[in-house]
């Protein structure tokens, strides 16, 4: 059996994945919040307790940050991982650690037809690299390097970048975050859970848009990321409308530099969990005009393709696949050509 884990700053995901006729199979997955554990191990330890300690052959876990010789020290949580010894002390053969925007790579050949969107069909004959940019808690972005026969995923930690502004009114949010972060700001700063707060924020203290007294008791006494999410969709409150426009804009300008940078004509997967929730807005064309709004080279960006991964546990399929293949070549027994 294989576990897979994907891990962020609020929350650590966990599923047990088995194979039937060489396709992953999904058994049994759960969620954890991060801040109330000392570390990851103990959370393992708890979920496989709960799953009737299965016998598990390899583990892969997806995590945010540059992983260097097996380990990480995770930024948003006070966790340094080590992939020996959580090997060790769980006792599972072979465990690898692998960026979260990796795991993301390697799930998008294991998804359906049905769990995806497509956004821009683009030219769909076009082969050549892919990218994938994932707004959810913070911004990950990763490439899809096309080696001639094959997608090989690389890591990316393109999301802190610094954010530049195309147009006065984002210049204003600009100059307005730097004043709140005392400094530099970055992309994940405006396109991320956080960033989405960010955006209302600024449109509301400093655009004086209205904030009706029943949105900002909403605002203070739920998540206030979904509750902009879900009322921008909806559009009884202008605010809100108005924050996921600036946020879904600023979404398409930067995979659109993805695109430029690393010549992803194969296509741009959006990853995260924001994407599927305010997809009334992906689609109402402020993404796309963001997108190929990119001067002398919009006509390529006009043909790249681009996808909305609508299934939450992508990284786990990814990181599942992962520890399964890295596994088979260790050892020389492959379960998943097994199960074939």
């Amino acid at each position: 059996m294989i576990l897979a884990g994907d891990v962020g700053g609020t929350k650590v995901h966990l599923a047990l994945y088995g194979f039937e006729h060489g396709q992953l199979v999904h058994i049994r997955d759960e969620r954890y919040p991060a801040q109330e554990y000392s570390g990851l191990e103990d959370i393992v330890r708890r979920f496989l307790s709960e799953s009737g300690n299965p016998e598990v052959t390899a583990a892969c876990f997806g995590v945010p940050g540059p992983v260097r010789g097996g380990r990480l020290r995770l930024t948003n949580l006070p966790w340094v991982l080590d992939s020996r010894e959580l090997s060790v002390h769980l006792k599972i053969p072979h465990i690898f650690l692998i960026n979260d925007l990796e795991a993301n790579g390697y799930g998008i050949p294991e998804l359906t037809a049905e769990q995806i969107f497509t956004l821009n069909v683009g030219d769909t004959a076009a082969v050549g690299n892919r990218a994938v940019v994932s707004a959810g808690t913070g911004l990950g972005e990763g490439v899809l390097i096309w080696n001639g026969q094959k997608h090989v995923p690389m890591a990316s930690e393109g999301g802190h970048t610094d954010f530049a502004a195309r147009n006065p009114l984002e210049a204003e949010l600009l100059v307005h975050l730097m004043k709140k972060m005392g400094g530099r700001v970055s992309y994940e700063r405006v396109i991320s859970g956080p960033g989405l707060t960010n955006i209302y924020q600024f449109l509301r203290d400093e655009k004086k848009m209205e904030e009706p007294a029943w949105l900002a008791e909403r605002m203070k006494n739920e998540d206030p990321n979904a509750v902009i999410g879900e009322v921008g969709e909806a559009g009884t409150s202008e605010l809100c409308t108005k924050t996921l426009e600036m946020f879904v804009a600023s979404y398409g300008a930067e995979a659109g530099n993805m695109v430029l940078k690393v010549l992803a004509i194969g296509g741009m997967y959006l990853g995260g969990g924001i994407a599927p929730k305010i997809l009334k807005t992906m689609r109402d064309g402020r993404f796309m005009q963001a997108f190929t709004d990119k001067g002398r080279l919009s006509e390529l960006l006009i043909h790249t393709p681009v996808h909305i991964i609508l299934e939450s546990r992508a990284a786990l399929l990814g990181a599942a696949a992962y520890a399964e293949a890295r596994a088979a070549e260790i050892s020389g027994q492959s379960v998943r050509a097994a199960s074939r």
